[in-house]
């Protein structure tokens, strides 16, 4: 008796897994343009047009809802802050999340690793890097899109760079620095982003492999290597099956560790009155506690305008406008079990480097 094989497949009336995969994937694109358009695209596109009138940014920094800089921590502060935070990201969460498990389940493993596999880690961010470009997302609701790459066996170098990418290369925001601070902040922006995204990612993974603590495949080699579908019925419960796992795992941490970064909010966010406490030595802490604290996409303009406005130095502007967007506690918490704790660590060491770097670059340019 002859064995099917996928070729042979379409003739005995099966459809061909190439099929159901090309399916698969049109249903990623879908979602994600649709998701998208609703909240990213349209919205920042109306928000480029009001700055473009007033180059002004509208409101305040968020941080202001967990109390005033070098507030005491409060419940009530922490509630509130939790809250402004959630009614600004919550869009994007839901798409984040809806997207990450379609592409988990619906993208056939083999296309997937193809397109992010390139000959050199630093092929591998700068074409993770292209790809963020699009989606716009702030560093937390782009995680679960990075633990869903890298569980479905994207290089360990990619999955980094899409995960810092989204907030460091967003170009709405690039716009919304052109908007509202001089030419020099989004230049500072665009180069470090940049050197983070290709250059900081490479070196993490080149030495997780060289030291033997990561292998190619992820953590979890139990979804790397499940069998892409073969029948139109498994698309559904393979979508719901990943969806779920989102939910009921991060979403929960998510929300718990926002919050407790909430309480912390206010009182760690005094970057003026430690810009003036201890000048240059300032610059250290500043870029960690930029790093540890979580704000909505865009939410660092507010600040770096505020810290401008208020005297505060071009080091400590230059620092919070790299190290703001592009990590969080509740971010690295999402994708550390999966994209490992030594790579997240070691990445968010570089990123604070960065933004030291980035402080004496707009200094230097201004």
């Amino acid at each position: 008796m002859t064995a099917e094989t996928p070729e042979t497949s379409g003739l005995t009336g099966r459809t061909p897994p190439r099929a159901i995969g090309v399916v698969g994937v049109l249903i990623v694109l879908a979602l994600l343009v649709a998701g998208l358009l609703w909240a990213k695209w349209l919205p920042y596109s109306d928000k480029v047009r009001t700055l473009a009138d007033t180059r002004t940014w509208p409101g305040s920094a968020i941080f202001g809802a967990a109390g005033h800089p070098g507030s005491a921590p409060s419940a009530s502060g922490a509630w509130e802050f939790w809250k402004t935070y959630f009614v600004a990201v919550w869009k994007a969460a839901v798409v984040a999340l809806v997207v990450a498990a379609a592409l988990e389940s619906l993208v056939p493993r083999r296309w997937l690793v193809g397109l992010l596999s390139r000959r050199t880690v630093l092929g591998q961010g700068a074409m993770a890097g292209l790809l963020a470009l699009p989606s716009m997302m702030c560093t937390c609701c782009t995680a679960p899109v990075a633990v869903g790459l890298r569980r479905r066996g994207a290089p360990l170098g990619a999955s980094l760079a899409y995960w810092l990418a989204n907030p460091l290369l967003n170009p709405a925001v690039v716009v919304f620095l052109a908007l509202t601070l001089p030419w020099q902040y989004a230049v500072v922006r665009v180069v470090v982003g940049a050197a983070l995204v290709v250059g900081g990612t490479a070196l993490v993974a080149g030495w997780l492999s060289r030291s033997g603590a990561t292998a190619p495949t992820p953590l979890d080699p139990t979804v790397a290597a499940e069998e892409d579908p073969v029948r139109w019925a498994q698309l559904p419960v393979r979508f719901g099956r990943a969806l779920l796992r989102y939910l009921l795992v991060l979403v929960p941490e998510y929300a718990v560790v926002v919050l407790l970064t909430g309480w912390l909010s206010g009182w760690l966010s005094d970057f003026a009155g430690l810009d003036q406490a201890a000048g240059p030595v300032a610059l250290l802490p500043v870029g960690l506690v930029g790093a540890a604290l979580v704000i909505p996409t865009g939410g660092e303009v507010p600040v770096v305008v505020g810290l401008v406005a208020a005297g505060a130095s071009l080091g400590v502007a230059g620092v919070l406008l790299i190290t703001l967007p592009a990590l969080s506690v509740p971010s690295i918490v999402m994708v550390g079990r999966t994209l490992s704790w030594r790579a997240t660590s070691a990445l968010a060491g570089l990123v604070v480097i960065g933004g030291l770097g980035a402080g004496g670059l707009l200094v230097a340019l201004s």
